[in-house]
Order: structure tokens, then sequence, then C-alpha cells
């Protein structure tokens, strides 16, 4: 299963996320849409799923929780906009990140890429954020990320540069 991963797009779609996107299953959206017509865009690429972020209206609250739990191909993620990263996860979720032990914890808000395990407290979790896909923020280029889900496992992860941000 392959997904389309972005986030911060602040009413924004960039024309490239039509092409990186065209072959997935679903896209998922890490929050601050900005807008409900750019889930509206994304829903005709692939299935959505997504959450809303702190900069969204209630038109954006109505069809995205603010947080996604789900398992895929035995593979447990939560999606939430804010929710920090490993070592410094987000103290309103922090708990809750120990207690339910996602394998796949997603998070947007920062307008930074990163991806990265939780060595100390999860082992088995991998962080992602997106970076920003939006022309809104102080990121200079524009990112998303795509990966597979191949029996559980993340495989063929690709950190894509959409351009610069202006």
């Amino acid at each position: 299963m392959k997904i389309g991963l972005i986030s911060d797009t602040h009413g924004h779609v960039d024309e490239k996320v039509y092409k990186y996107f065209a072959d997935c299953d679903e896209i998922w959206h890490a929050g601050d849409f900005g807008t409900i017509a750019v889930s509206d865009e994304l829903r005709k690429i692939a299935p959505l799923r997504g959450v809303y972020g702190n900069i969204d209206g209630q038109d954006v609250r109505m069809v995205h929780p603010e947080h996604e739990r789900f398992t895929i191909q035995g593979l447990k993620v939560w999606m939430t906009h804010i929710g920090g990263y490993p070592g410094k996860y987000y103290p309103k979720i922090r708990e809750d990140v120990y207690r339910l032990k996602p394998n796949l914890f997603i998070c947007g808000h920062s307008h930074i890429l990163k991806v990265m395990p939780d060595k100390k407290r999860i082992p088995n979790l991998l962080h992602i954020n997106p970076g920003a896909a939006g022309v809104v923020g102080f990121h200079r280029v524009k990112t998303i990320i795509t990966f597979e889900i191949n029996n559980g496992k993340i495989e063929e992860m690709k950190a894509i540069e959409l351009g610069k941000r202006a």
C-alpha cells in the first residue's frame, strides 16, 4: 500500500503533488489544511485521512478529527498535528504516546521534515513529520513524503522537495 504524506498546506496545493501522489492508495494530511478546499482537492487524487491543525477553522474540523488512530496492515498509526517528536513529545499527549505505543507517529506543525525512531522509550516507533507543503511559514522548501506499507513494515520512503516556498 502506497501512502502520500503531506502537512501544513495552509490553503495551497502545489501542482507537483498530483504527480507524486497519483499512484498512492491513500493520502494522509497531518494538519493545517488551511481550507476545506485542500481536503477536497486531495480526495480527487486518492482516499484521504487527515487531522485538523491549529490554524484550521470549523469547516476543516467538522470533517477531520484532532487525532487519527488506526491500524493498517498490522501497523499501529497515530497521526496528530501537534505531537512533538521522540525525546520532545508534546506534553499534552506524551503519556498517551508512551501508553499506546504506536508504531508510526505522524505530526505536522513544525514545518521541519523529520524522520526518526524513538530509541529510548518506544523501540518500535518511527516518527515522521513531512515538513510543510504550503507557501506560508518560515520553511524555505516545500516537502512531502511517500512510503509503502508492506505487511506492517514501512518501505521505499522518499522525501520529496516540491520547490522553493516563495
